[in-house]
């Protein structure tokens, strides 16, 4: 199932894009091209990219997508394996994260970026359900850059759900997702912009 209807009737009301054992909300974009544009350039030049690592069967995978990870403390995260060390918030990305707040009301206290330099940089299906994360707690995406599909897919039944993540918006996961459903970033070989989600968490401290 693909939505491209996102809202019920004319009162834009969100409506929930899983029909069983989670939530999603798609709030489409929550700022302005110009702004998501700002928002794009000051992620690329000022955050602290590095390679993603991680340990399968035993063998360390270094990945071609990078990732920076921000706290409201200096404290470990722990998935796959690796272990990363949260640095402290920078100016802007603080205000990002209080404008996603106020857009979806929930709180976070950490971020998660992932830069995808091109539509061959993706994500496997996999689910954000590590024991450092608060247990049914919201995540909001905020997407910048090339627009891409993300997917997700029932843990039990197969049963898919997918969507275009457009510059400048938000994706709220929150309930039982993580524990019923995977999601993943597929590849393309379209050419596509270099993409930016910000993934903003919560932790347990």
């Amino acid at each position: 199932m693909t939505y491209t209807d996102l809202f019920e009737n004319d009162d834009m009301k969100l409506i929930n894009l899983l029909p069983q054992d989670g939530e999603a909300y798609y709030h489409g974009k929550i700022v302005d091209t110009a702004t998501a544009d700002m928002y794009l350039a000051k992620c690329l030049s000022k955050l602290s990219w590095e390679h993603d690592r991680a340990f399968i069967y035993g063998k360390e995978i270094v990945t071609k997508r990078k990732i920076a990870w921000y706290a409201d403390k200096p404290v470990s995260y722990t998935y796959s394996g690796y272990t990363k060390m949260a640095l402290a918030w920078p100016n802007f990305l603080r205000g990002m994260k209080q404008r996603v707040e106020g857009e979806c009301g929930e709180v976070f206290n950490s971020c998660l970026g992932n830069f995808y330099s091109s539509g061959e940089e993706g994500m496997s299906w996999h689910s954000d359900a590590e024991k450092d994360l608060v247990e049914n707690g919201a995540i909001g995406a905020l997407s910048l850059g090339g627009e891409r599909k993300f997917a997700f897919k029932h843990r039990q039944t197969g049963e898919s759900v997918s969507l275009v993540l457009a510059h400048g918006s938000l994706l709220i996961m929150k309930g039982a997702t993580q524990k019923n459903w995977l999601h993943s970033l597929p590849k393309t070989k379209r050419d596509i912009e270099p993409r930016v989600s910000l993934t903003f968490r919560q932790m347990r401290f």
